[in-house]
């Protein structure tokens, strides 16, 4: 059957590349550049298994610039783009989904609208309200970037957010290109499918924030923090996973994520979700704390992305750390590959690492990297375990 997917982010590539394996896929994006590098089976983004697949098997994927193009005659719409968290109105901005919903109504009579974009609790009810279409159905992605289509193939879970033929058909497509055998299915409302991802990934950012709370403690305390994880996590109730320190939570989803579902509580009594947000505003200042006292001239940030392998710098929480290091005056130079422009966050972005270790009096990494290993004495990091 014809499969269209609108966004070629992590989320829309990955399930492209997957879907196409088996079914004509058809992806849609307005950067022309992302259109013809898909085309020519190069990965726009930063993720083995989808170079792999690109390089190595046969796949039934096109990618295009054209809404019509794109919307004719696919069976099955997948929505897969950006949705931004608005500081202001305390909510997610849905417009560039609705906006696509109604390409859909204009061009295509009767497909099946899948969402992936990480939306409110009972927006899919409200859409299906608002354009008279019962054919909406979400079915929330549990994807780590850089490994997305890894954790398509190897789903912990399927979550369809619907009640229908069309839901449970769309359930066993899933099924059928994924490599786990017996992967868990659950099939609910469009609502309660929203809850669980915005709970999952809340979930996430409290395990992130309450280890870096230890880490806190330990370090205030001069403890060995790796000691304490290592003891804590023997409980088989805690497990040994999850558990390294860090910055802050950061990347695309978990602030927002996380943000959204305190905002759903409203007059809900609650005090852990509101905890769990302002823990990482918390943790965020006392690192950029701790670099300040030591009252260094230069300060260099090794690499903006949070993780090992990601390409992806947005909603870093070391960019909240520069700024506040940067108020006191400081000078912060920045290493980082994936920046071209000579200039980011008003600092100086140095492309030769020798330059960078040898103009910094202190060197902050997120994640330790053997390349610095002839300069520990500079290095702050919080990772005790070398490891994302």
């Amino acid at each position: 059957m014809k499969i269209a997917v609108v966004g070629m982010g992590y989320v829309g590539l990955s399930i492209a590349t997957l879907l196409s394996q088996k079914h004509e896929v058809v992806a849609l994006d307005i950067v022309q550049e992302k259109v013809e590098k898909v085309n020519k089976r190069v990965s726009p983004i930063k993720d083995e298994y989808i170079e792999k697949y690109f390089k190595e098997e046969e796949l039934n994927l096109k990618a295009c610039l054209d809404y019509k193009e794109a919307f004719e005659d696919a069976k099955y719409i997948i929505i897969a783009v950006s949705v931004n968290y608005n500081e202001k109105t305390e909510s997610f901005d849905t417009k560039k989904i609705e906006e696509i919903v109604e390409k859909v109504k204009e061009l295509n009579e009767n497909p099946t609208i899948i969402i992936k974009s990480t939306i409110p609790i009972g927006y899919t009810e409200k859409l299906k309200e608002k354009y008279n279409m019962e054919n909406i159905i979400f079915v929330p992605e549990f994807l780590r970037e850089g490994k997305a289509l890894y954790d398509n193939l190897y789903p912990s879970r399927i979550i369809i957010g619907g009640i229908s033929k069309e839901a449970e058909e769309f359930g066993e497509i899933l099924k059928e290109v994924s490599l786990k055998k017996d992967v868990p299915v659950k099939y609910m409302s469009s609502s309660e499918a929203e809850a669980v991802k915005l709970f999952s990934n809340t979930y996430l950012a409290l395990r992130v924030a309450y280890f870096n709370e230890l880490d806190t403690f330990a370090e205030s305390n001069n403890l060995n923090t790796k000691n304490i994880i290592e003891g804590v996590c023997l409980d088989s109730r805690i497990g040994n996973y999850y558990n390294n320190p860090s910055f802050g939570y950061g990347g695309y989803c978990l602030p927002k994520d996380s943000k959204e579902l305190k905002a759903e509580f409203k007059d809900i009594p609650q005090n852990l979700i509101s905890a769990i947000v302002e823990s990482n505003s918390t943790r965020k200042s006392y690192i950029a704390n701790e670099i300040i006292k030591r009252k260094p001239k230069t300060v260099g940030m090794y690499k903006l992305a949070m993780k090992t392998g990601s390409d992806n710098i947005r909603g870093t929480a070391i960019i909240d750390i520069i700024k506040k290091i940067q108020e006191q005056g400081i000078n912060v130079i920045i290493y980082e590959p994936l920046i071209e422009q000579k200039e980011y966050l008003n600092c100086e972005i140095i492309e030769n690492l020798e330059k960078f270790k040898n103009k910094c009096d202190i060197i902050i990494a997120n994640r330790i990297d053997e390349s610095l290993s002839d300069i520990k004495e500079k290095v702050y990091t919080r990772d005790v375990f070398g490891e994302n």
